[in-house]
């Protein structure tokens, strides 16, 4: 009886979460633009989506300061994940206490407040406060990321490394880099998602005409959501449904296949 009450709990929140998902996907596939009535299933909207110029702008300009903000973030974030492991104790309880504080901190209070630096030292608001304001926020998430596994690395590894004759540059890339890349790639794919994710800094730090999916979205619901949007939010989460997949199961299949050679 125990385990039944725990698995209907378990089904009821997975429900509440993916729900309104599901709403939206049969949504996109709705042949009525009203969202109270079926109108038959069709994929006009999914080629609708692919001929609108604004949904095809924003969805570019969105990966393209998703994907050079992780990665940038991810650089600065594991240099600074480094300096701060190399650091005593005070110092980097209090490094990591200031780290802490962007991540708990309002997105209203950073969007502001990055707005307001730009605006202090006359920068322009455009594509680049827009990619600036989202490696700020992204690294913390990868420094938080790299910092458990720069604690499991063994320092001796690096050590034999510098002894055998390999310079710090040589023993960092072939020694310490492999050991912490989990963390790396974790801190990267938390960056990317951030960044795809924001509104409220992105709001804020953005100039005239530059718009990214969720300033699009919000700047259509006054005027009324195009179902095309409901084809272009699905097929965001088809293809992070699909990378979680992979990136869940294909290290266990790597195992199983090594197990069995």
């Amino acid at each position: 009886m125990k385990k039944i009450i725990s698995n209907a709990y378990l089904f009821t929140v997975i429900l509440f979460l993916y729900a309104p998902i599901l709403v939206l996907i049969a949504l996109s596939f709705n042949d009525s633009k009203s969202r109270a009535h079926w109108g038959g299933f069709t994929l006009r909207w999914y080629m609708s989506m692919l001929q609108d110029r604004d949904i095809l702008s924003a969805l570019r300009t969105t990966l393209l300061i998703a994907l050079l903000s992780a990665l940038l973030a991810t650089i600065l974030g594991t240099m600074a994940a480094i300096a701060i492991q190399n650091m005593r104790a005070f110092p980097r309880s209090v490094i990591l206490g200031i780290t802490n504080i962007p991540m708990l901190n309002a997105d209203i209070v950073t969007g502001i407040s990055m707005m307001l630096c730009f605006i202090a030292f006359r920068i322009s608001l455009g594509f680049q406060t827009i990619l600036i304001a989202h490696i700020t926020f992204n690294i913390p998430y990868v420094i938080l990321s790299v910092m458990p596994k720069l604690r499991q690395a063994s320092q001796v590894n690096y050590e034999a490394a510098l002894d055998l004759g390999a310079t710090p540059l040589q023993a960092f890339f072939k020694v310490v880099l492999p050991d912490i890349m989990p963390g790396v790639l974790s801190g990267f794919l938390l960056a990317f998602t951030m960044s795809l994710d924001d509104f409220i800094v992105t709001h804020f730090t953005r100039g005239a005409g530059i718009n990214t999916i969720s300033t699009l979205v919000y700047s259509e619901v006054r005027r009324g959501i195009k179902p095309s949007m409901y084809s272009l939010s699905t097929v965001i989460f088809a293809v992070v449904f699909i990378v979680l997949l992979i990136s869940n199961f294909a290290p266990g299949a790597k195992k199983a296949r090594g197990a069995g050679a």
